[in-house]
Order: structure tokens, then sequence, then C-alpha cells
């Protein structure tokens, strides 16, 4: 079995990891990058293909990497997958394509052993995990209790309209990705329903000069509303589990597009979706847009995880000392899971990673 020994490995390619890549990079660290996917910014490629960004682009960026838009444009998911695949190019990083990391677990001396798919190992003093927030969909209990005629898919498996049957559609969540699959399905000729909490919508229209450059403005104060703020706090204790503010798309452009805006489902009866009012939807398509949650069951170091998720602070790991993560939801800011906020959270990481107390010793 072939063993390569590293200062440094990062665990996944996305804007987290190639952020943390780039500080590295400027350190002068030896590090590599596994990435499961067969090219920097698959996890782009495969959202739905109407996706387009609502970050600008002075914020999606990353620092001296010119995306390929107008200053006043926002990204589609295709074109950031391309503009990551670039920026990887640009920092010279050595990334390792079409490999999972297994395993990774702690040697007797403080080290990790990384044991790849490829069968592979990797002895590292420091790891940072930025494997993406997104690999294991949400969808309540009572899912499997619907109908089997009706047609059930998750949005991490929505690439199209294409992908939904005949007839009508029921969208459960009311946030971002629920509204954008819910107009598009509205506008492929599916009577269309969206259910769920509605999650609030910043007032500008994104899409003009004035509405770009306030939409910035509110993603500047969501970065400083943080987990050690008073405001912080109760933000995450109101919006745990639920989407973020609608940006692009409004409620009067779901009235436009005669989409039913209903309640939250709390059930099933008689097959069929159940409101908390009681009524019964007939519908023929259900998407869920309920969020879905990291997947950290690779890891296998005592401590680490916990049933509220990582056991960390602003990123690194609580008890196990060359450890640290990107990309958490909440991490540090509303925004740490989000282009404008990993940035901060990387920088923090990669300062706090290299300090000498972070270096294991021998045992």
């Amino acid at each position: 079995m072939d063993t390569t020994t590293l200062d440094t490995v990062v665990i996944g390619a996305g804007v987290a990891g190639l952020h943390t890549a780039r500080l590295l990079a400027a350190r002068g660290a030896d590090f590599e990058i596994i990435e499961a996917a067969d090219r920097v910014g698959d996890t782009w490629r495969e959202r739905y293909r109407s996706l387009r960004l609502f970050t600008p682009r002075r914020w999606a960026e990353l620092p001296g990497m010119r995306l390929d838009i107008g200053y006043f444009e926002y990204p589609t998911g295709n074109g950031f997958a391309d503009y990551l695949e670039r920026c990887a190019a640009t920092i010279g990083a050595r990334v390792r394509l079409s490999t999972r990391v297994d395993r990774l677990s702690l040697e007797p001396d403080g080290r990790f052993r990384l044991a790849l798919s490829t069968g592979e190992e990797i002895i590292a003093a420091h790891v940072v995990v930025a494997a993406g927030a997104h690999h294991v969909p949400i969808v309540p209990p009572f899912a499997g209790e619907l109908d089997p005629a009706i047609h059930q898919l998750h949005s991490l498996d929505y690439r199209g309209p294409e992908d939904l049957g005949p007839g009508s559609v029921l969208v459960v969540g009311a946030a971002n990705s629920g509204t954008d699959i819910a107009l598009e399905a509205a506008a492929s000729g599916h009577e269309t329903t969206i259910s769920g909490r509605h999650p609030g919508q910043i007032p500008p229209d994104i899409d003009t000069p004035i509405g770009n450059l306030m939409s910035g403005l509110f993603l500047r104060r969501l970065r400083a509303t943080t987990i050690d703020t008073a405001r912080g706090q109760e933000f995450l204790a109101a919006n745990r589990g639920h989407g973020v503010n609608l940006v692009r798309n409004k409620t009067h452009d779901l009235v436009k597009a005669g989409i039913a805006q209903v309640a939250r489902v709390a059930g099933v009866r008689d097959g069929m979706p159940q409101l908390e009012s009681g009524e019964t939807l007939h519908v023929a398509n259900v998407v869920w847009c309920t969020g879905s949650l990291p997947d950290f069951a690779w890891i296998d170091i005592p401590g680490v995880l916990s049933p509220e998720g990582v056991a960390h602070r602003r990123g690194m790991a609580d008890a196990v000392p060359g450890l640290a993560f990107v990309g958490l939801p909440f991490q540090y800011s509303v925004m740490s899971p989000t282009l404008v906020g990993i940035r901060p959270d990387a920088e923090y990481v990669v300062e706090h990673l290299l300090a000498p107390a972070a270096v294991p010793q021998a045992a």
C-alpha cells in the first residue's frame, strides 16, 4: 500500500477548499487537495441547470482571480464551476480528483491517517475538512407514507423540469431553491403549489445596479451577525433549520406565475400530503426543498462529532489539534456556508492551524 506523508491535506476542492488552498500556498505549506468529483467545480455543475447565484461578482470572487462577467452580473452554476476550475489552476495546488477519503483517523503520534478510495494512504500533520455542507438530503419521515404513484425527488437530485412527471407539482420548502424550482415548474406548464414557512425577503431587485449594490450591503450586515454576538445567537435560535431570506425571487413573482402558496406540510392522509390546516393536496409530484446536511460518517476520531454536529470553535476542532473545518453552517457567522462568509472563516482557520501550538507533538 502506497503511503504519502504531507504537512497538510485539504478535503474538498470547492469554494471552501480553494480559499484554504490559496492561503496555504501563500504561506508555502506542503499540501494537497483531495476531491471526490471528476473535475473541480462539479458540485456546481450537478445543481439544477437554471441556477443563477445571487451573490454579487465582487463577493463571489477569490482574491485576485476575476470572474469573467460584468460587474453587476451574477454567475450561473456552470459558469461558476468553470471559474473554480481556473482558480485551482491559478493557485497551482496539487489536486487528486476522483478520490474520496473513506476514513480519517488519528495516529498515536497525533498525526492523521487518511485512507483513500484508491487504496492509497496519506499521513498528515494537519487536515482541513472543506467537503461541503450539502450531501445528505433532509426529508420528513412521513415522506415514505406518500402514495407510491406520487413522483418524489429532492432538490439535490433535481436538474430541470424534465425530471418531473406529468401533472401537478408540490414544492415543499419556500426558500431560494424552492422558489427557483417552483417558478421553473410553473413556467414549464405544471400546476404548481409551494408549501412552507415564508423566510422573509430582501427588498431590492438584485438584478438592477442599485439592487446589486444594496444586496451587497445586506450580505455585509449578515456576515457581521456572528455566533459571539447577541444578534447572532438570536438569529441562530430563530432560524435553525430554516432557509435564508429570499434574495432574487419575491412572493409577488410566485403570485404572477400562478403558484399557490400554502402552509407547511405536516403529514400524510390517504397517501396524500396533508397541511397543518388539515387540508389534503392531491398532487402528482413532490419536490423536497427541505435542506441537506454534511456527511462526516467517514471521520473516525473520538470527540470530533456530536449529535449537534462538529464540536469546534470557529472551525478549529475542540478535541483534536491540527484538525479544522471550513464551510460549516454558522461556523462563525450567518454567512459562513456561503460565498460571502467562507473567506474570513478560511483566513481564521489557516492562521490558527499553522500556529506552533497546532502542530502535533510525538507521543
